[in-house]
């Protein structure tokens, strides 16, 4: 039986290939591999593995401390896995809620818009010097280029938003 993955569950396969984990410890491995451009909630985390545990695509394990139950990938898991990562990825979709904010910007009052985007721009500038303190200890590890692909992406998106605010209006920004 073919089982077609979305992209949440493709990710927590992913990460079962590394050995079982609980959804818990699944939640934990996204936020701090992928939570920089992939989000997961927990309830969509014990969602998807309930639906791949009746699917046959891990397994539960026995309930373990703390009463985690953690899960193992199958065969056929990490066939419905290979399967997904063989597909084109679809198209990205920009979903900045500054950006929708900006839309009607007309809306607000000068003070309160430009204290918006002065915090979204510290936010920014907090993650790049986040990702280059990481880049940094990923080299120092012995990293190979093939590791680092996410992380530069990471770089060079927020040095491009951060120049963005650096370009935006003075009517916007309250300079």
């Amino acid at each position: 039986m073919a089982t077609t993955l979305n992209a949440t569950a493709a990710s927590l396969l992913g990460f079962l290939h590394d050995g079982p984990q609980s959804g818990y410890d699944l939640v934990g491995t996204a936020e701090r591999s992928i939570g920089n451009f992939w989000s997961l909630t927990r309830s969509q985390v014990y969602r998807e593995l309930s639906a791949m545990a009746g699917a046959g695509l891990v397994v539960a394990q026995e309930t373990g401390p703390r009463d985690r139950r953690a899960y193992a990938l199958t065969d056929d898991g990490r066939a419905a896995f290979r399967a997904w990562l063989a597909r084109p990825p679809a198209e990205e979709q920009i979903r900045y809620p500054l950006l929708l904010t900006l839309a009607f910007a007309r809306h607000l009052p000068a003070g309160e818009l430009a204290a918006f985007v002065a915090q979204h721009r510290a936010v920014h500038a907090a993650r790049l010097a986040g990702y280059r303190r990481e880049r940094a200890e990923a080299l120092a590890a012995g990293a190979r280029p093939v590791d680092l692909v996410t992380l530069d992406f990471g770089l060079r998106y927020e040095e491009a938003v951060l120049g963005w605010f650096d370009a935006l209006p003075p009517e916007v920004t309250g300079g």
